[in-house]
């Protein structure tokens, strides 16, 4: 409550980061091929007066950098909406926000359970309420947002059990909300995606439970092996998600915190053993050469590091990175939409995972977004402007939805 009042006197202190922010700017890369440049521009220079003034309060002791991040992302609140009734429950003491459509339908309806992005430290029910709206509406579905513990202070396998318990709560309550147990659905952006995948992977062989239907996975975040991959190379400056930032995101979710981030964006946090072990599932060799074109440099990790091994070994467990599930969990699997971006470091997780998914015979629809970066789809509709690849993104997954 007090943040708004931090915030007029410290008004010039945000001048100054801002314009230290502007200043920095040019030396971010917004290709040109980018859905609307001028406006991801303007985007990325909020962002980062928002991290730059967030550092000062974090040095004054007034919150943490994290705190006053999660305040400026959380949205404003919507009001009613004509088409849905909205309500907010819990779901094995999950916090969850219910859409249903209000219109009379001839028989059950799908349901959805969304898992929002963030990196896993930031997003809300808040931040995500006019995505999982439009949704519900567009798709005349049940969708369930689910409000997971986020990191720092909720540290792996936090958000990822929630998603688990409260997906479990809505399969064995699906009756109360009309929902057919032949249509559930998970699907999430980013980390979102990424708690969708391990969701998705953990169910896919229980009988006492209706099987999913699908999965949905919007640029999502699959596997923390190789920071090195084409994508993470073509694409490391482009906002809204740098290099860096995937690996510290993934680090702050799986210990509290990014020490030896430097060490696993260079490679050296995974044994050769286990690097030879991952290489037909973690490889450029297995990214289709059209989406190398933009150049790409053959990088040999740097030499091991036991000590840092054993601080992110768990990196190596399918529900922190779904990509390295055995296979005898991957053909169980039901059927996937993955959308990705052509400008996303996140790109190749995606498209690794793809060839995993149809290697072993489970029936994919990919969407790639060719001027898409990431987070575009939660910015379709952002302030009053649109990006309308993220519109165009959005509306696949809709598409998508009503063919199941």
């Amino acid at each position: 409550a007090l943040l708004p009042a931090l915030l007029l006197l410290l008004l010039p202190l945000a001048a100054l980061a801002a314009a230290a922010v502007l200043l920095g700017l040019p030396g971010y890369d917004i290709p040109p091929g980018v859905n609307q440049p001028a406006k991801l521009r303007l985007v990325l220079t909020v962002l980062l007066c928002t991290a730059a003034l967030g550092r000062i309060l974090e040095k004054t002791g007034l919150c943490s950098q994290i705190t006053f991040g999660r305040y400026v992302r959380q949205g404003r609140k919507l009001g009613l909406d004509p088409k849905l009734f909205i309500q907010d429950l819990q779901f094995n003491e999950v916090p969850v926000r219910v859409y249903q459509p209000k219109a009379t339908s001839d028989g059950p309806r799908r349901g959805i359970l969304f898992f929002h992005g963030g990196g896993w430290v930031f997003g809300s029910l808040d931040t995500y309420e006019k995505v999982c709206r439009y949704l519900s509406r567009e798709s005349d579905s049940v969708v369930v947002s689910v409000q997971y513990r986020l990191a720092p202070e909720h540290k792996y396998p936090a958000a990822y059990e929630d998603c688990l318990n409260a997906t479990q709560h809505f399969l064995q309550h699906l009756e109360h909300y009309g929902v057919d147990p032949a249509r559930v659905i998970v699907c999430g952006d980013s980390a979102g995606g990424n708690l969708a995948a391990a969701v998705s992977q953990t169910l896919a062989g229980r009988s006492d439970l209706p099987r999913l239907r699908a999965q949905i996975l919007i640029y999502p975040g699959l596997q923390a092996l190789d920071f090195n991959l084409p994508s993470y190379q073509q694409n490391r400056g482009v906002p809204l998600l740098f290099r860096e930032r995937a690996a510290f995101f993934a680090l702050l979710y799986l210990n509290g915190d990014a020490l030896h981030m430097q060490e696993v964006l260079e490679g050296s946090h995974i044994p050769p053993d286990l690097r030879l072990k991952y290489r037909k599932w973690v490889s450029p060799d297995n990214i289709p050469e059209e989406f190398k074109v933009r150049g790409v440099k053959p990088l040999r990790p740097t030499d091991f590091i036991a000590e840092v091994y054993e601080t992110v070994k768990r990196f190596c467990e399918p529900n922190l990175c779904p990509l390295l599930a055995e296979d005898s969990v991957v053909h169980q699997l039901p059927e996937s939409f993955i959308l990705t971006c052509e400008y996303d470091v996140l790109r190749d997780d995606g498209l690794l995972y793809k060839k995993r998914l149809e290697d072993n015979g489970v029936r994919v629809t990919w969407y790639h977004l060719e001027d898409g970066f990431h987070g575009i789809i939660s910015l379709y509709d952002y302030c009053g402007f649109s990006f309308p690849s993220g519109k165009k993104g959005l509306d696949s997954v809709v598409n998508f939805l009503k063919s199941l």
